[in-house]
C-alpha cells in the first residue's frame, strides 16, 4: 500500500500522526509510530462520513 501522512503532521520525525492508504473500495488507517501493526480499514463512504463529521465538530 502507498501510505500518506497528513500535511498537518507536526515537526520532528513526523511520526506523531496517522497515515492513510487508499484502495479502490477501502481506506486504511495506521499509527505512524507502529507501522507494522494491522491497520484499521473502512469502506470509502464510511471514512468520508467520519472525516466530514470530524470537520463539522471542529468548526463548532
Amino acid at each position: 500500500m502507498n501510505w500518506r501522512k497528513s500535511s498537518h503532521s507536526g515537526g520532528g520525525d513526523g511520526d506523531a500522526c496517522v497515515e492513510i492508504a487508499i484502495t479502490p473500495t477501502r481506506i486504511a488507517v495506521r499509527d505512524s509510530k507502529a507501522p507494522t501493526r494491522a491497520p484499521l480499514t473502512f469502506p470509502a463512504p464510511a471514512f468520508a462520513a467520519l472525516v466530514g463529521h470530524l470537520k463539522a465538530a471542529s468548526d463548532e
